[in-house]
């Protein structure tokens, strides 16, 4: 029926994974329009149980991902390569660093640049614990600790795990590219089975919702510099057309392409918030007071790193955690299979090592960058300017009129403001054109054939579920925003530590496992005296003990562990051995010398459609 269906609307994808997906994004929108008070007391009651029981599980799993890592990236399976074993990387280093630049991040500095610093300076997470007053130096170093954990490190953890999965399984493996090929060790061929669509199905329905948050977020701010601009009403219906008009942009990006469209957009965008990054530190006559913050907040934040990120609140239990560092996790990992999948496609040929080095640092310098400048610029304006600030965003609320509210304290302010509201619909736009993208490449598990129907129907279904969220639930807002995306997190956390385990497993199949290490034998050594007693004594075998240390043969030398094992044994014998073809040299010399070799994997189809497809269109060929 559902392969009727989806022949009869000229599709391109997997007939179970796409209706599925849709059916629940349609049935949420209608069920939250139609019983929009029991839902949502429904969806509120249930976060607050997660909140209130479970919020630690959010705070110790994406320090444990941070963790896994390290520990891949340092160890022996850090060399393995992202692709074939002698593959080059497709981009060179320079254009890989701009392309991870342009990753998920816009929406996040332009939302919450001004916002998280002003918010916690006004209310101090660690006050009540720590006695910190808001206001004072204590509070802007407890806000810029916290801004910078929230916004660096532990933010791309979340995006790099499932990143890095996404690459080794893809490249590596051949896989599709979806969420359920990651758990190809565990599943095997019942990635294609109804768990495996059951984790593709959920994955693209909290992408979504990710997606979602993200755009609502986007809309509250620029609803709110049009209010402050030009008196436009913070409302409903503003909301809407706000949604409408910026979706329209987004189809029209979609139906371009990813040439014209996302891009040139994406071009832009940069330049444009690199721009305004470097505005803000020249115009606003504290510059050396910004650097210098800057530079001590990464400092302290370092050094507090190890707290923060096991920090559960748990004297004081004011609360605050729930609503800012939990929403924060669990709204980044719905919406990290997109960027992670975005990650991997650019990240071909690259070791393990380079990735997850290049990917936690590259974005994370930036944001240190961007937080620290417009944050200390912010706290500048408290305490030695004309502030107001915090009265705006603490007292009475308006996280998403913070940005607006800052740029009054700079010259040509209005100009500026617009120019930020320009930036932040680009942000918008490229945000949806990429998850419809990427959402699409999910449901058809490959990316050769992307009809532009597809790509149109999740651009539409992502605005549905924001416009659902901010306008027809019964909080709306940035609250609804947030108790919907806890509860649609809580499996993506689930997710990422079977995928940690996935991945290693993998790696250690393909890699295989080395030998343990030989080292020489040595005698046993006895002090001069008992040595003489024990030879006077009949009794004692004194052959094997020594009064000097004295080794036992000469020390074992290692050989490459990827020679074929005739020719290892011919290199441990002294004897010459045919070349390889890749011309890697036979002798280990220092460790890492050598890349690590993996088995090759043939390309993975879908289903017999694709494979018919690739196989006529290569004959033709």
């Amino acid at each position: 029926m559902l392969t009727k269906l989806h022949d009869s609307l000229r599709l391109r994808t997997s007939p179970a994974i796409f209706f599925s997906s849709a059916a629940v994004i349609i049935l949420f929108v209608v069920a939250t329009i139609a019983f929009t008070e029991p839902l949502d007391r429904a969806v509120s009651g249930a976060s607050d149980w997660l909140l209130s029981n479970f919020g630690w599980f959010y705070i110790l799993g994406v320090t444990l991902f941070l963790a896994f890592l390290l520990f891949i990236a340092v160890g022996r399976f850090g060399r393995v390569k992202l692709g074939p074993d002698d593959e080059a990387p497709e981009h060179s280093g320079p254009a890989w660093f701009g392309m991870l630049f342009a990753a998920g991040i816009g929406s996040i500095l332009m939302f919450w640049g001004v916002a998280e610093p002003v918010s916690h300076f006004g209310d101090p997470p660690r006050g009540p614990s720590l006695g910190i007053e808001p206001g004072t130096e204590a509070a802007a170093t407890d806000a810029m600790n916290f801004t910078f954990y929230h916004f660096t490190l532990h933010t791309w953890t979340i995006f790099t795990l499932p990143a890095l999965c996404f690459a080794y399984f893809i490249h590596k493996r051949n896989l599709p590219p979806r969420v359920s090929s990651i758990f190809q060790p565990i599943l095997g061929e019942g990635i294609h089975g109804p768990i495996g669509k059951f984790i593709d199905v959920v994955a693209i329905v909290g992408t979504v919702f990710g997606i979602a948050v993200s755009i609502g977020l986007g809309t509250l701010q620029i609803n709110g510099g049009l209010n402050q601009l030009f008196g436009v009403p913070e409302s409903a219906v503003w909301q809407l057309v706000i949604i409408g008009i910026v979706g329209g942009l987004a189809m029209i990006s979609v139906a371009l392409g990813l040439d014209k469209g996302i891009k040139v957009l994406s071009n832009v965008n940069i330049w444009m918030a690199v721009g305004l990054l470097v505005f803000v530190l020249v115009a606003g006559g504290s510059t050396l007071f910004v650097l210098k913050g800057t530079i001590e907040s990464l400092g302290t934040y370092i050094v507090n790193l190890p707290e923060l990120a096991f920090w559960n609140d748990t004297f004081a239990d004011s609360g605050w955690q729930n609503g800012w560092t939990v929403f924060y996790w669990a709204w980044t990992i719905t919406w990290s299979p997109f960027v992670g999948l975005f990650i991997a496609r650019i990240s071909k040929g690259r070791t393990v090592r380079q990735f997850v080095s290049g990917v936690l640092a590259v974005p994370a310098g930036f944001s240190v960058l961007w937080f620290g400048i417009f944050g200390m610029s912010a706290i500048d304006i408290e305490l030695n300017g004309d502030g107001g600030l915090v009265e705006r965003v603490v007292d009475d609320g308006d996280i998403p009129g913070a940005l607006f509210a800052f740029l009054e304290h700079y010259p040509a302010g209005f100009l500026i403001s617009v120019l930020s509201i320009v930036l932040v619909v680009i942000f918008f736009v490229t945000s949806v054109d990429s998850a419809a993208l990427v959402t699409d490449t999910m449901a058809n598990g490959h990316e050769d054939f992307n009809p532009l129907g597809q790509r149109i129907f999740w651009a539409v279904a992502i605005g549905l579920i924001t416009a659902t969220l901010l306008v027809f639930s019964g909080t709306g807002g940035l609250e609804a925003l947030e108790s919907t995306i806890i509860l649609v997190g809580l499996p993506f956390f689930v997710f990422a530590y079977f995928q940690m385990y996935a991945l290693y497993r993998a790696l250690r199949e393909d890699a295989g496992e080395l030998p343990p290490v030989r080292t020489r034998r040595w005698k046993k050594v006895l002090p001069p005296e008992e040595l003489a007693r024990r030879e006077e004594e009949d009794e004692h075998d004194t052959s094997d003990v020594v009064v000097e240390p004295e080794a036992v043969g000469e020390a074992p030398v290692m050989v490459d562990p990827y020679l074929p094992e005739d020719d290892a044994e011919q290199e441990s014998a002294g004897t010459s051995a045919p070349p390889l073809v890749d011309g890697l040299t036979r002798r280990v010399g220092r460790g890492g010398t050598l890349p690590a070799r993996t088995d090759t994997a043939r390309k993975t189809y879908v289903n017999a459609r694709d494979v018919h497809q690739t196989t006529q269109q290569t004959e033709e060929r």
